[in-house]
C-alpha cells in the first residue's frame, strides 16, 4: 500500500478538512475519543444525532454507502481519510453510532433485500435513528452459537423469548439486530436465524448495568413474547450464523483500527506536564522509550488495520486478519492506561483528567466485546496461520442434545 496520498485523495483530504474546519474546533492535544463503555447522557446522543445529520446533509455521513440510501458512494481510501480527518477535530460522541453505522449497517447492506435496505439505511446515514447489536447471552459468551434466545414462527411472524446481555448503547436505541435460535433440532451453528427488531416493541425491557468505571455502557435485555414480521428476517432461515459472522468481522475490524493513537497522545501529553525527581517525565529517557515502544505497536495495530482496507478495497468483507488489530489493540490501550497510571503514583486518583483510570477500568469491556482475546487467538491460529482447529464434541449433535450444566454423578 502506498500510504501517500494520490492527487484526488489529497483533493479530497483538503475537501474533508474544509468542512470540519467550518463546523468544528480542532482537539487540544491529548483529547481522549472515549470508549463505548462510557457513561453519555441524553445531551451526548442528541448532539451526536444533530452531527451526524449534519455530516449526512453534506454528503459527509457512511461515505462508502451507495449512494441511493444516503451514502456517497467513496472508497475506502477516501473513509479512511476522513476518520483521520474528524479524529483532530472535536466532534460530538461518535461512539452512540459506532454499532449502527459499524456493525449493522454493513450486515444489512451485505445481506438485506432492496426492501429492507431503502427502509433502515437511511435513517442509519443520518442518524434519526440509533441501533444496538444483540448478540451474547449469560450462558452463550465466547461460544456464540450455543445462545438460547428462541424464535418461534407464527404465521408471517416471529416470537421472540430470552435474554441477551452486554448489549452496548441499547437504553439509546430504535432498533437493534438479533441472532435467536429457530430450530433447536439442527446442530447449534445451523438452527440460528438473524433478525432486525423493534427495541421499542412491546415485551422488550432494558436494564441498564452499572460498570467499575461508573459508566452504564452495558445493558441486559429482556424479551418477553416480542413479536416481529418476517419481513425483518436477514437472509434465510438457519442462516443466522453467516449473517452473524459479517457483524462479527466488522466489528473487530471498527474496534481494532485505533490502534490507541488517541491513548498515546494523552500518554505524551500527561508526561510533558507530570514532574519526577529529575524533572519532567517526557525527559526521561526510560519514559521515552516506553512512549516508543507504545507508537511502534500502534503502528503496528493501524497497518494491520490497512490490511482490511486494501481488502474492501477489492470488493471484499473485512476478513478474520481483523482479529489481530482487535486483539492486540485492546491489549495496548490497557498497557498505555497502565503505564500512565503508574507514572502519577498516588497524585493520579487526583489529577486523571486525561481519563486514564477510566480507559483501564473500560477497556476490559472492549476486549470482550466482538470476542475474547481466547476466541480471537483460536480465530488467528485456526484461520489465517491455517493451524489445525480444536476437537468439537458438539459439531454433529443436535442443540437440544448437548448437555448443560454440571456433568451428572
Amino acid at each position: 500500500m502506498d500510504f501517500n496520498d494520490s492527487p484526488e485523495e489529497a483533493a479530497f483530504r483538503t475537501a474533508a478538512r474544509g468542512f470540519l474546519e467550518q463546523h468544528l474546533d480542532r482537539k487540544e492535544p491529548g483529547a481522549s475519543r472515549g470508549l463505548l463503555g462510557e457513561n453519555l447522557t441524553a445531551e451526548d446522543v442528541a448532539r451526536a444525532q444533530t452531527w451526524q445529520k449534519t455530516k449526512s446533509e453534506h454528503g459527509w455521513a457512511c461515505l462508502t454507502w451507495p449512494t441511493e440510501y444516503g451514502g456517497r458512494g467513496a472508497t475506502p481510501i477516501q473513509n479512511l481519510i476522513w476518520n483521520q480527518e474528524e479524529a483532530a477535530f472535536t466532534a460530538p460522541h461518535t461512539t452512540v453510532f459506532s454499532i449502527g453505522i459499524g456493525m449493522c449497517g454493513p450486515t444489512i447492506l451485505a445481506h438485506g433485500t432492496p426492501e429492507q435496505k431503502a427502509q433502515w439505511i437511511p435513517d442509519l446515514v443520518s442518524g434519526d435513528k440509533i441501533w444496538c447489536q444483540l448478540f451474547s447471552e449469560p450462558s452463550a459468551g465466547s461460544d456464540l452459537a450455543g445462545l438460547r434466545m428462541s424464535a418461534v414462527q407464527e404465521g408471517d411472524e416471529w416470537v421472540l423469548n430470552g435474554q441477551k446481555i452486554w448489549t452496548s448503547g441499547a437504553q439509546w436505541c430504535e432498533w437493534g439486530v438479533i441472532v435467536a435460535r429457530s430450530d433447536p433440532h439442527a446442530v447449534k451453528h445451523a438452527g440460528l436465524t438473524y433478525f432486525v427488531v423493534n427495541m421499542k416493541a412491546p415485551g422488550v425491557e432494558i436494564r441498564p448495568i452499572t460498570q467499575i468505571n461508573g459508566g452504564q455502557g452495558f445493558n441486559e435485555v429482556f424479551f418477553t413474547d416480542v413479536r416481529i414480521p418476517d419481513a425483518w428476517r436477514l437472509d434465510e432461515v438457519g442462516n443466522g450464523w453467516r449473517v452473524a459472522i459479517t457483524t462479527l468481522m466488522n466489528e473487530r475490524a471498527s474496534i481494532g483500527s485505533g490502534g490507541g493513537e488517541s491513548t498515546i497522545d494523552s500518554l505524551v501529553e500527561a508526561a510533558r506536564e507530570l514532574r519526577l525527581t529529575d524533572g519532567r517525565a517526557i525527559d526521561d529517557p526510560a519514559v521515552r522509550q516506553r512512549i516508543a515502544d507504545f507508537y511502534v505497536r500502534s503502528k503496528g495495530v493501524e497497518f494491520t488495520g490497512h490490511r482490511t482496507v486494501t481488502t474492501l478495497s477489492k470488493g471484499g468483507l473485512p476478513g478474520p486478519e481483523a482479529s489481530l488489530g482487535k486483539l492486540v489493540g485492546g491489549a495496548l490501550m490497557q498497557d498505555i492506561a497502565s503505564y500512565a497510571m503508574d507514572l502519577e503514583g498516588q497524585a493520579g486518583a487526583m489529577m486523571n483528567d486525561a481519563g486514564f483510570q477510566s480507559v483501564y477500568l473500560g477497556v476490559p469491556g472492549l476486549r470482550i466485546a466482538g470476542g475474547t482475546d481466547e476466541v480471537l487467538r483460536n480465530i488467528i491460529a485456526e484461520r489465517v496461520l491455517g493451524l489445525p482447529p480444536e476437537t468439537r464434541m458438539d459439531k454433529d449433535v443436535a442443540f437440544k442434545d448437548i448437555p448443560t450444566g454440571p456433568p451428572s454423578k
